[in-house]
């Protein structure tokens, strides 16, 4: 290609903003995978497992380490909620959902709060000591230890893992847009939506799955 563009560069112009062909295609990718999410099926993960791959490249093309990162990470829980949701859909049609237990709760949000504090500092001695491999350590360390709690609770079948993913897209959206990846903060936004669909379906499906039926309450 000419003009210094690459396959992790290549695009086109949409309303003055270039867009990157594979920021494009991954992101469609993560949509899709939060949609099979929510219906519960175990295309969810082979899906990330791609659109992670795509979107890892076009992060270290635009400098976001964390999102790089975190993408890696994506790959990697997607082999186990894979495994997972395999083993849970075993004795069951379809997968048991369920909210965390108050212990489960307490340990993803100090994990979230911890994890971000140790990330960033790692992001920081490594910009000051080594290379720049991060130009805005925090955000990039609490998206990326927020997305591998939010991942890894989805993996567990946690309802509450939609809620996480509600606060690192919060951070999420303005990271990308400052970074240049326009497509990735579009997607953000949409991934809000997607959420609260995901957590009502989800939450219904629990409720449906547990409630008493009415002629025992009234046998009882």
């Amino acid at each position: 290609m000419s003009g210094g563009t690459t396959w992790a560069t290549a695009g086109f112009e949409l309303f003055g903003q270039h867009v990157v062909w594979i920021d494009l295609v991954g992101n469609i990718g993560a949509l899709a995978t939060v949609m099979l999410a929510i219906r519960r099926t175990i295309w969810t993960w082979p899906v990330q497992l791609f659109a992670s791959s795509l979107l890892f490249a076009a992060s270290i093309s635009a400098h976001v380490t964390g999102n790089a990162l975190k993408q890696a990470l994506f790959a990697a829980l997607a082999v186990y909620g894979w495994w997972k949701w395999s083993r849970g859909m075993r004795a069951e049609r379809t997968l048991p959902v369920r909210p965390g237990t108050i212990a489960e709760r307490v340990t993803l949000i100090s994990v979230m709060i911890a994890g971000t504090g140790v990330v960033a500092l790692a992001f920081h001695l490594v910009n000051q000591n080594l290379f720049e491999i991060s130009w805005n350590p925090l955000p990039d360390a609490y998206i990326f230890v927020g997305s591998a709690v939010a991942t890894f609770a989805q993996g567990r079948a946690l309802i509450d893992f939609w809620w996480i993913w509600v606060l690192v897209d919060l951070v999420g959206v303005p990271l990308a847009f400052g970074a240049g990846l326009v497509v990735s903060g579009v997607v953000y936004g949409v991934f809000l939506v997607l959420v609260a669909v995901g957590f009502v379906t989800w939450t219904r499906e629990y409720r449906s799955r547990t409630a008493v039926p009415v002629e025992k309450v009234v046998s009882a």
